[in-house]
């Protein structure tokens, strides 16, 4: 991914003018001392970033409300306070990538750029499901793993987390974790003074899990496979338009799934996997939702929930369905294999039951340091989903002494 922002519009039905824009190029924060030897001086005012194409003063006060939690640049919190038109979205039918987040920009922008975003979703990840023995709580944990190598393949880009409160006109109050540095935001980006902000408008559409204020949580991981594309008549939607719609309006598990039967599932051009998803909900109910290949063919149609075992309260990244054995990320796929048993033992060991410590622990078990032949790797969160209370607690970069505490509000 480059870290120029290439912004877009796509008004249904008319060719585009192309021409780039170019925004700024994303850089680590620079606070540089005064040069003066007064060390009464006043520190120097972090500058205020662009937003070439929002000229609504309601969405430049949100754009610019963004707080950097830990002070370093890492870890961003909003509240996105602004209608971001969900079932405009859901009936537009746009689900590759770049594609969804061209419409959000003619949805959402003033002013309309003549260029294309340049956009990409991708999920490693871990993740699981248990009940809290000493609380009777229910628990999601979940590890977003994916290493941004630079365009030399010899180190990697220091991402920027964001964390996004909504709370949807009719729909359901969430947060959600967004990976800025797929957008093409890295550490630091809000204040350097250059990189323009109108592209955070498309946050809802990059969420890669989160929980809702119903206590249902959801994220998503990757396989090695052909891209699911259902095509059975029903309306379309995308990956993470997916997630946006059931954190807005699922209460549970089963809700969840049955909104998902009513669409068809098309994840081509959602970065360069195969997906699947594990949700959890505040009554102990958890499942896995896969889109599996009907015999001798290529492309995944098939949706499966798998549920109701215990050996089923894990996932990582290789189908658990029994019709997937034997394809590229089937039963003997190694690909997250590790991770799997890790959590998969340590699961069996208590009974499949974790305290909200061991839980973390747990997830720090199965973190991965960066490494750059395997874009699955690096772990660039860590979320523990309480879904009973309905918050999270939160580790950046593997950095388990330095938890952040969250709640739906």
């Amino acid at each position: 991914m480059t870290t120029n922002q290439e912004l877009i519009t796509a008004q249904p039905g008319t060719l585009l003018t192309r021409l780039f824009v170019s925004a700024a190029t994303v850089l680590f924060i620079l606070l540089l001392a005064s040069c003066s030897d007064d060390n009464d001086a006043p520190p120097k005012e972090p500058e205020e970033n662009p937003a070439t194409f929002i000229k609504d003063e309601g969405k430049l006060a949100m754009l610019r409300s963004m707080k950097d939690v830990d002070g370093s640049g890492r870890l961003y919190e909003i509240d996105y306070t602004v209608d971001y038109k969900l079932d405009d979205v859901l009936k537009s039918g746009y689900t590759e990538t770049e594609q969804l987040f061209n419409y959000v920009a003619y949805l959402l922008y003033d002013i309309l750029p003549q260029s294309k975003a340049k956009v990409s979703l991708d999920a490693g990840c871990s993740a699981f499901a248990v009940p809290d023995p000493q609380s009777g709580k229910f628990l999601m944990g979940r590890n977003y793993d994916f290493c941004h190598a630079t365009e030399d393949k010899k180190s990697y880009k220091s991402i920027a987390a964001i964390l996004v409160h909504t709370a949807p006109p009719g729909g359901k109050k969430s947060i959600s974790m967004v990976d800025a540095m797929q957008l093409g935001y890295g550490q630091g980006f809000y204040t350097d003074g250059e990189t323009d902000l109108s592209l955070l408008m498309g946050l809802p559409y990059a969420a890669l899990d989160g929980i809702n204020e119903d206590g249902f949580a959801i994220g998503v991981l990757a396989l090695k496979e052909n891209q699911t594309q259902q095509n059975t008549g029903k309306p379309r939607i995308g990956t993470t338009t997916a997630i946006r719609m059931l954190l807005d309006r699922a209460s549970t598990v089963k809700e969840a799934v049955a909104m998902l039967k009513n669409y068809d599932m098309n994840m081509k051009g959602a970065g360069n996997s195969n997906y699947h998803y594990f949700m959890a909900d505040a009554t102990g109910d958890y499942a896995i939702v896969e889109y599996t290949l009907k015999r001798g063919e290529k492309i995944p149609t098939v949706m499966e929930k798998l549920t109701g075992n215990d050996t089923l309260r894990c996932v990582t990244n290789f189908y658990v369905s029994p019709t997937m054995v034997g394809t590229n990320d089937g039963w003997g796929s190694n690909h997250g294999k590790e991770r799997y048993w890790k959590i998969r033992n340590k699961l069996a060991e208590n009974n499949y039951e974790l305290s909200s410590d061991d839980a973390m622990s747990l997830l720090s078990d199965v973190s991965q340091p960066a490494d750059l032949t395997n874009i699955t790797s690096q772990t660039q969160w860590s979320c523990l989903y309480n879904l009973s209370e309905k918050s999270l607690r939160l580790a950046i970069l593997r950095d388990y002494g330095k938890m952040y505490d969250f709640k739906v509000k």
